[in-house]
């Protein structure tokens, strides 16, 4: 592929190459009328003359020889560090002698750049995974949450003169994300019973449907009212949805809908100081449109969950 700045593409350059064989311009004629240097036009005629129409498609511009690059040796205990010692690349620097940016270089090549892409325990590369088509996967989970006592909480307050007891209580943020496009509906409710997660699905689904997507299958952890409630299971098999469960002990099986559950926590649920709970209540289907249509996704290459949905016409209600 030619980079965003290359002034000729392959057609270009076989064009290049008919004008000055085929229809006789001059070599600077040539490169004048597609804005390159004579240069530029001599190289595709050497290139074309020696390989044909292959030799006009782009070519890697890696290096044939790195004399710098890290040994074998070297890359081994960088990657024993960081699956073992969990060390990130300035401290690995430190302990082999190299610089951090190689340490970097040697740990995106082996895939651990991320620390989050590791089992913790056992320094294993989580194996990542994407569904091909919106509706192939659903995750689902519940976050629970504190409520903020009228005033305002400790984060308003401060822990001196937050009331030691408020009697708040809890509410229950219930989330659905679809796996391919990351697309996602929440709800607050009150608890997390089993009839509570089977309503909040039916609505999710309709929601989704809405917007273009069915759910084939629903992922969940093994928590009673997902795995053994009747109501929730009646409800899933009613939607055609076929459930599937985490490994045990192992939440990363649901990682796209825990990630998302770090994600409205630290930009909406604690990204400002509210002085009510329906304050913050208030503001989250604005956060959810902005996170679904705006919000931009490192995982979707810059573009947001909806980008990868087909019905974009789609309101967000």
């Amino acid at each position: 592929m030619a980079h965003a700045n290359a002034r000729l593409n392959t057609f270009g350059r076989l064009l290049l190459i008919e004008r000055v064989l085929e229809d006789g311009w001059t070599p600077a004629a040539a490169a004048e009328s597609a804005g390159v240097s004579r240069a530029t036009t001599y190289k595709w005629l050497r290139r074309f003359e020696a390989e044909g129409a292959e030799g006009l498609k782009d070519r890697s511009s890696r290096p044939h020889r790195s004399p710098r690059k890290a040994k074998p040796k070297l890359e081994k205990r960088i990657e024993r560090l960081r699956r073992k010692k969990k060390l990130g690349p300035h401290r690995i620097a430190a302990r082999v002698g190299r610089a951090p940016s190689t340490c970097y270089a040697v740990l995106r090549r082996q895939g651990l750049n991320r620390l989050e892409w590791l089992d913790r325990p056992t320094g294993r590369t989580i194996r990542r995974y994407e569904r091909e088509h919106p509706g192939d996967l659903g995750h689902m989970d519940t976050k629970k949450l504190a409520r903020i006592p009228q005033g305002g909480g400790h984060r308003f307050l401060g822990r001196d003169r937050a009331p030691h007891a408020s009697g708040a209580g809890y509410e229950y943020i219930h989330s659905l994300v679809d796996d391919h496009s990351r697309v996602a509906y929440s709800e607050i409710l009150e608890d997390e019973k089993a009839e509570t997660c089977a309503a909040f699905l039916d609505r999710a689904a309709a929601w989704f449907f809405r917007h273009g997507i069915v759910f084939k299958e629903l992922i969940t952890d093994n928590a009673k009212m997902y795995r053994y409630a009747r109501v929730f299971r009646e409800t899933a098999a009613s939607l055609g949805i076929k459930q599937r469960f985490t490994r045990p002990r192992r939440p990363q099986t649901n990682g796209k809908v825990e990630r998302y559950n770090r994600t409205f926590l630290s930009e909406w649920a604690y990204v400002r100081l509210y002085r009510t709970n329906a304050e913050r209540k208030r503001l989250l289907p604005g956060w959810l449109h902005r996170y679904n249509y705006h919000r931009s996704h490192t995982a979707l290459g810059g573009l947001p969950p909806i980008s990868r949905v087909n019905n974009l016409s789609g309101n967000y209600s």
